[in-house]
């Protein structure tokens, strides 16, 4: 086994296998799953991320419940949707926290954002689940807020492809050569990850209801590698699939990271050394190491920020600049940012 950049790590492992291999000897099922998550060799037990509590620096403009989080790393700017009667659907605050805008235009319930940018241009884009005249949708609006493309049929749910339609789309992420994922189901009729031209045309299409290989349960986060890889957060199935994001080959899937919870959210690092996922209904964000070149293999944790009661963490983004993680909390209605220790 190649363990990448962990010398140390190499020593310690020679030192503990067989206490590590008696251990699991006393265990069975369910015990032996949550065991090999927690005395996972790669495991950092020091923790990578510190909470960094100046931001933002005037919280009391989270006025909803604050779903997404996107990050344009450009421009120093961080966008975050949030839902609730009479409250601006999209704060943007600077990578300092300092707040200087808000915008709320045909958006309903905003479940997904990202933000594609260059130092030219910048757009965002955010998936609606409302079952009113403006969800089922995904929409492409300017920085400002103006809205520039609608893709799907606005205010009906629907599975058809010509015209495209969705039915409570969970998130998209565009590539910067404007290639689209979008997994949509979040809990709607629809379990499929699509892939689009950057004219909107299906490249490729995956997924339906199930647990088998392929297939989906509330697929609810999307993110792609540089290596050509397409990771689904398969929520329901408590587990994160793996695609090819050329041909939409399955490659593979981890599930032995969650059994306790299933990953709301997949992001990766800026170097790609690990992932980031979000487990809502245990509170915490964990980080998982990131598969060699060719290799899925198997889940491993590597450590985790075990948040609060209730703060029902929903989904993440990485600013690919500094590496700070930003975690959108649906239960305790904020954002809050991890910076890197090292």
């Amino acid at each position: 086994m190649k363990l990448r950049g962990r010398p140390g790590l190499a020593v310690a492992m020679g030192s503990a296998v067989i206490a590590v291999l008696v251990f699991y000897c006393a265990l069975s099922g369910s015990q032996v799953l949550r065991a090999i998550a927690f005395y996972s060799p790669w495991r950092i037990e020091q923790q990578l991320y510190k909470l960094d509590v100046g931001w933002p620096k005037h919280p009391e403009y989270f006025t909803g419940q604050t779903f997404c989080v996107a990050i344009d790393p450009f421009h120093d700017l961080v966008y975050v949707a949030q839902r609730g009667a009479n409250v601006p659907k999209v704060l943007v605050f600077s990578d300092e926290g300092y707040f200087l805008h808000a915008w709320n235009s045909t958006l309903e319930m905003p479940h997904g954002i990202f933000a594609v940018s260059t130092p030219t241009n910048t757009s965002i884009w955010i998936t609606d689940v409302g079952t009113g005249e403006y969800g089922h949708t995904v929409k492409q609006y300017s920085p400002s807020g103006k809205l520039i493309q609608v893709l799907g049929t606005q205010g009906k749910a629907g599975a058809g492809l010509n015209p495209l339609q969705f039915d409570q789309p969970a998130e998209i992420f565009v590539e910067q050569t404007g290639e689209i994922y979008i997994v949509d189901g979040d809990g709607g009729m629809n379990n499929r990850l699509f892939k689009l031209s950057t004219d909107f045309k299906e490249i490729w299409l995956r997924g339906e209801n199930g647990s088998g290989v392929g297939q989906f349960k509330i697929p609810h986060s999307v993110t792609v590698d540089s290596v050509g890889r397409v990771w689904v957060a398969d929520r329901g199935n408590k587990r994160i699939q793996v695609f090819d994001k050329v041909t939409g080959e399955w490659l593979g899937s981890w599930s032995s990271c969650f059994v306790e919870d299933g990953p709301s959210s997949v992001r990766l690092t800026a170097n790609e050394e690990y992932l980031i996922v979000a487990q809502l209904n245990i509170n915490r964000v964990t980080v998982l190491a990131a598969p060699p070149i060719g290799s899925i293999g198997d889940c491993h944790v590597v450590n985790t920020i075990q948040l609060a009661d209730e703060v029902k963490p929903h989904l993440v983004d990485v600013n690919v600049k500094t590496g700070a993680i930003y975690v959108a909390e649906i239960g305790a209605q904020q954002v809050q940012k991890y910076v890197p220790l090292t």
